[in-house]
């Protein structure tokens, strides 16, 4: 058998791209790297024609695409001499701080709004040993405590404002362009925080220049954090689509959100950390924003998994949803490439997969007729 270099993260398959150093310690648990699955039957349910991928971040180490950030957030933490990071988190945040700080040997503290956070997640932060503390009041309650704390304590914030998350995640467009051999024509994430679809739109800029040279679109994002050192790779960049829950949905309201409501809680933020530059996004891609009920939200993560067998958590199911909408009104249009990124695994919320499953568990005696009745009864 050939001989295969061992994958080590995305820092290392990145490092001439990121801000890092030959010296630098990276601290990393083998993110990135996940699947970009081309859906074969529902396109043809929806009878449109058009290639629909879906990037799969639920196999990132701690489930989440989070981690893609907060390798490059801990690395630069630890190599600036601290001793502690802290995050606001509606939960996936809270399980990739708590990981890579387990793993960087620092301690993690987590601000998660009091019985607002599924339960997989929950799980996560605690078993890597993170100070949870959970707050009467909402994630952006939550976030602007971590900022005051901050101000005040020797801890390293580690959400989306921290410009080195932005440069982790950005990563994702590069291994998109790189699998397909050009961008897609439109991307499509959930939006919440909206620092997910600011990183990809840095990945996808810096991928496509036409020179080398550090780009425009770029650096007004990345505030001189980024290291581009390619040449000419692709031209085209891709439409940039949100998709925000209907209770949770700032950027359709055009005005922040002060009680927002959605059965997707990864995406159930109402204060967007990255406001200004998501609308920057829009604008630059032209591209646009939209808003899915929970129900449409539901409906489509229950149609990845029974018709392609994904699973996925139902903020990332908005993506598909959105999408999936605006392919059928003709918004976007047939022989359009497609991605939606999933941001996070299914099993980060099983109460609420379970609570929407249409097939119930079959209970019967431990006999050969029973289950073979059941069996025919199911076919």
């Amino acid at each position: 058998m050939p001989f295969r270099t061992r994958y080590t993260g995305l820092i290392d398959r990145y490092r001439d791209r990121l801000p890092v150093h030959d010296d630098t310690r990276i601290i990393s648990l083998g993110e990135g790297n996940t699947p970009l699955i081309r859906l074969n039957n529902i396109p043809r349910i929806v009878g449109k024609e058009v290639d629909i991928y879906v990037k799969y971040e639920g196999l990132n180490p701690t489930g989440s695409f989070k981690d893609r950030g907060m390798t490059m957030a801990v690395t630069k933490a630890v190599e600036e001499g601290s001793k502690a990071i802290i995050c606001a988190s509606t939960g996936n945040t809270s399980a990739a701080a708590a990981a890579y700080a387990a793993r960087a040997g620092i301690t993690a503290f987590v601000l998660i709004p009091d019985g607002k956070i599924a339960m997989g997640k929950l799980a996560q932060a605690m078993m890597h040993g993170s100070v949870v503390i959970q707050i009467k009041g909402n994630f952006d309650d939550g976030m602007r405590l971590v900022k005051e704390v901050a101000d005040q304590a020797p801890v390293t914030i580690v959400n989306s404002i921290n410009p080195y998350r932005l440069q982790g995640q950005k990563t994702a467009a590069f291994e998109i362009v790189e699998e397909l051999g050009r961008a897609p024509d439109y991307h499509c994430l959930p939006v919440g925080n909206a620092g997910n679809i600011t990183a990809h739109w840095i990945g996808y800029c810096e991928y496509s220049s036409a020179s080398g040279d550090h780009v425009t679109e770029a650096c007004t994002f990345c505030k001189g954090h980024c290291k581009y050192a390619g040449g000419a790779v692709v031209g085209n960049r891709p439409k940039m689509i949100g998709y925000q829950a209907a209770g949770s949905a700032p950027f359709m309201r055009g005005a922040m959100v002060d009680d927002p409501e959605t059965v997707a809680t990864a995406i159930r933020i109402g204060h967007p950390q990255s406001w200004d530059s998501a609308w920057k996004v829009k604008e630059e891609s032209g591209g646009w924003f939209d808003e899915c009920t929970d129900a449409e939200i539901l409906a489509a993560q229950k149609l990845l998994a029974e018709k392609e067998g994904v699973f996925c958590e139902p903020a990332s199911a908005t993506s598909l949803a959105g999408a999936l909408r605006d392919i059928q009104t003709g918004k976007i249009p047939e022989g359009s490439s497609i991605v939606c990124t999933l941001t996070g695994h299914g099993l980060k919320d099983p109460d609420t997969a379970i609570a929407q499953s249409t097939r119930p568990l079959v209970n019967v005696e431990a006999k050969l007729d029973q289950v073979k009745r059941a069996i025919l009864d199911n076919m």
